[in-house]
């Protein structure tokens, strides 16, 4: 097997039983959190088992039409995917090199206003507005990820440390950028930036059907891109075959003249750099167009997840980031219809990476066979 090849089964087979085992329990947690459905269970078998059966697939079949079922809700899920496809590409990129880059989440602040700003402060036209605003997001992100890779490689100061401090850097800084007179919007009080111009957002890509639920945007297209980008460069470029060899064993790639500092700060800046775009995405593609505190949410932290569930493979990656999306989506129709509370996609995520983050477990309940290349993904930050 080559460096870091995975066995089919640990990358395809693997994760969908995952899927399936969450959803499975994912249906009892949603049957035991039923307080009438409990009590009729001591009543009468018989209807409570037609009742909980019925809830379930009522539950599912919201989730289902919400994310999946028509235009506007394939929509959404892409709107969801797009941030979470790149910045889990940016922490699968940095698992490659044995790297564990938890700083996806300031990555994201510090891009995504640094391309809000370009965006409401210059006069560009259109085509070229977007893309300077979203080289200025990237080259962002990338000297926020990656000072604490050359912190790394020079010191040895740990990158779970080091970009966790500048992910809580990051969040008051952004408080007081929108506070600046020449970002905050005029009129406001509260830290709010201005509206990014029209030329530097992003097209919408079903704009020409004039609906105004239909947002998915461009960034979806970028993270496409992205993910090809990725794939090229750790399988069919020296650099990405230096960044899995020095993840693999580090020692042994310095003994071959690999230069470890060059790839550890390269690394983390190219993954700053991805994540820079999913902050600007948030701002350049989402109508409203402009920052305010909180803007990325939780994206970068469920990057981890998704990089795990995508086993740190751009092709993976993209499938997690849509499954994920299409929870997100499909979890708003889920609570409306069913009253369900929408923590419920919270749980599932979890329970999915339980499952993927056991992969002996999945095994032994469905009996998979091992294959030659199901070893870890990463060194691990403990290592």
């Amino acid at each position: 097997m080559g460096l870091n090849v995975i066995d089919w089964r640990t990358a395809v087979l693997v994760p969908m039983l995952a899927l399936l085992s969450a959803l499975v329990v994912g249906a009892v947690i949603i049957a035991v959190s039923d307080v009438e459905l409990l009590r009729l269970w001591g009543e009468d078998f018989g209807e409570a088992a037609s009742q909980t059966w019925t809830t379930i697939w009522d539950a599912y079949k919201a989730l289902f039409r919400g994310s999946l079922w028509g235009l506007r809700p394939i929509s959404e899920t892409l709107v969801s995917a797009s941030p979470l496809i790149l910045a889990g590409l940016s922490v699968a990129l940095g698992f490659r090199a044995g790297l564990f880059n938890i700083g996806a989440q300031g990555q994201m602040i510090l891009g995504g206003i640094v391309g809000g700003i370009v965006g409401f402060s210059l006069d560009l036209p259109y085509v070229l507005h977007v893309l300077v605003a979203l080289i200025f997001a990237a080259i962002a992100g990338a000297i926020w990820g990656g000072i604490p890779g050359l912190l790394r490689a020079k010191t040895g100061a740990h990158e779970v440390i080091t970009t966790i401090m500048f992910n809580l850097i990051a969040v008051p800084l952004l408080d007081w950028i929108l506070t600046l007179e020449f970002v905050q919007r005029a009129g406001r009080d509260d830290p709010v930036s201005k509206t990014v111009a029209e030329t530097a957002r992003l097209p919408q890509l079903l704009g020409f059907l004039d609906r105004n639920d239909l947002r998915v945007h461009a960034g979806f297209i970028l993270a496409l891109a992205a993910a090809w980008f990725v794939h090229w460069l750790l399988f069919k470029s020296t650099l990405g075959y230096e960044f899995r060899a020095v993840g693999a064993n580090p020692d042994a790639a310095r003994y071959g003249g690999m230069n470890v500092v060059l790839v550890y700060t390269g690394v983390m800046a190219i993954a700053g750099a991805l994540a820079g775009l999913a902050g600007a995405n948030e701002i350049l593609g989402i109508p409203e167009y402009r920052a305010a505190p909180g803007f990325v949410a939780q994206i970068g932290f469920d990057a981890i997840a998704l990089a795990l569930l995508g086993r740190s493979h751009p092709a993976g990656v993209v499938a997690a980031g849509v499954l994920f999306g299409a929870l997100r989506a499909g979890g708003q129709q889920m609570q409306a219809a069913t009253n369900i509370p929408i923590d419920i996609i919270v749980v599932l995520q979890a329970l999915i990476i339980v499952f993927v983050a056991a992969p002996a477990l999945i095994r032994a309940i469905y009996r998979v066979r091992t294959g030659e290349g199901t070893g870890q993904l990463t060194k691990g930050w403990a290592s």
